[in-house]
This record gives C-alpha cells, structure tokens and sequence, in this order.
C-alpha cells in the first residue's frame, strides 16, 4: 500500500504518528495474511479471517487520514 507513493507519504509518516503506527501495523498483517495463505505461518481459519479484517480496517483508516493530508 502506497507503494508508488513513497517520496509522497514521507512528510505524513514523519509529522503524523497515527499514519505511521497504521502504516506499520497494515504492512506486518499484510506480511502475516500473505505467510499465512501460503502455509508458512500456521494459522486457523477464525484467525486469518479476524487478521484480514484488521487489515482492511486499518488500510481504510490509512486512505481517509492520506485523504485529508493529501492536497486537492
């Protein structure tokens, strides 16, 4: 997430510790699901639900605090 963006969410990552702390969060359950669907992390299926839906929340409170940092 935010990839393509990096020179652009610098500033947010440095001045904002919510984004940040997100941002890190996003990436590890990210890093979790993906290890989890390839059967390197063993994980019960209640769990990996539980985790992706962390992820989404925490990837949709990213896009809305992006979407008022973001200049129009």
């Amino acid at each position: 997430m935010f990839e393509d963006q990096q020179t652009e969410i610098e500033p947010l990552m440095k001045s904002n510790t919510e984004f940040r702390t997100l941002y890190h969060r996003h990436k590890d359950l990210d890093n979790k699901a993906r290890d989890a669907d390839l059967g390197v992390l063993p994980i019960d299926a209640t769990t990996l639900h539980n985790m992706k839906k962390e992820k989404l929340i925490t990837k949709q409170r990213l896009l809305n605090l992006w979407a008022l940092y973001r200049p129009l």
